[in-house]
């Protein structure tokens, strides 16, 4: 099943990337799609179009929600909760005010956007994990703990961009995120941080199992869990960050992709890594293409697309009790 569904996943979305690249406001028939990829010469500025604007842009988003399908997938399973994710715990918020508050301080320049991003994530990251620890919290309170997070890191985006407002518009950029600068460099950093996650939770996928049991028999299985558990959740926020750096802030990937096919592979690891990966590039790749092209001018920012897909399974997960495992 898993190697089916992640073959009919890669076919799906090879296939969405090439009408993607005939969709937008300079019309490119497939015909002429096709003749570009492959090498032949055609008339007007359509060769640039589509290697220098379209295809940069359908390869970031894809490697983006490969990332944060795959870094939902190991937050999930580190705090036992399938309604955790990057977004929703505040991870995403926290490397986003990291490169608002470098921004706001003059500093951007020095430690340079991923590596604000960085520190933010991991920084919130530890908070939320920190906290959870002190008072031994529950999986659902150290969730809430993220929400609350989040909240907080909003309100802090926010009189950021009250105090600063000639970097409001790029401070609000990383608020409602967007692919519209991507670069092949960023698609090269993009695919390498994707290849390491993705190792390294291939590598541990026994690992990630264990943390679906209790702490007790995780313990008694000889699994350290307070030190996997940060580590993981440290990994999958510093790929997290990276894509925040570059794009902003994009919700729910991270919430969709690993539990829509959890249901259909079931809940090992093993089986569940890779596809969760590519159904997570699939659905922001299309969430890109219907932001590029809903408007007649101009584009939505994708973050608003995620989150009208997102926010009725989040509501569906509270409404059916779906909020913890076991």
């Amino acid at each position: 099943m898993k190697k089916g569904l992640s073959a009919t996943l890669a076919l799906c979305s090879m296939l969405l990337m090439l009408l993607s690249l005939t969709l937008g406001p300079s019309k490119i028939s497939l015909a002429n799609t096709i003749a570009i990829l492959t090498g032949q010469e055609v008339g007007g500025n359509q060769g640039y179009i589509i290697w220098q604007l379209r295809l940069p842009r359908i390869l970031a988003s894809f490697f983006s929600g490969a990332i944060l399908g795959c870094a939902g997938t190991v937050f999930q399973a580190a705090l036992r909760n399938p309604m955790a994710d990057p977004f929703i715990l505040g991870i995403s918020s926290g490397a986003s005010f990291g490169v608002a508050l470098a921004l706001f301080i003059g500093i951007a320049p020095l430690l340079g956007f991923p590596l604000s991003a960085l520190i933010g994530a991991n920084l919130t990251t530890l908070f939320i994990v920190g906290m959870s620890l002190k008072r031994k919290s529950s999986d659902t309170t150290l969730l809430l703990t993220g929400v609350a997070v989040n909240y907080i890191l909003s309100a802090a985006m926010t009189l950021l961009m009250f105090l600063h407002r000639e970097q409001y518009q790029r401070i609000l950029y990383w608020t409602l995120g967007s692919f519209s600068t991507s670069t092949y460099a960023q698609v090269v950093i993009l695919t390498i941080t994707f290849l390491l996650l993705f190792i390294l939770l291939r590598a541990n996928h026994q690992t990630m199992d264990m943390l679906l049991l209790d702490e007790a028999s995780a313990h008694a299985g000889g699994l350290a869990v307070g030190k996997t558990r940060l580590l993981l959740l440290l990994a999958g926020s510093a790929a997290s960050a990276i894509c925040v750096s570059y794009f902003g802030v994009i919700g729910f990937i991270g919430l969709m992709a690993p539990h829509v096919t959890r249901l259909l592979v079931g809940p090992k690891h093993s089986r569940l890594l890779l596809p969760a990966s590519l159904f997570g590039g699939f659905l922001l790749l299309a969430s890109d293409t219907v932001a590029r092209v809903m408007l007649p001018t101009g584009e939505l920012p994708v973050g608003i697309i995620t989150s009208l897909l997102g926010v009725p399974l989040f509501i569906y997960l509270l409404r059916k009790g779906r909020y913890r495992y076991g």
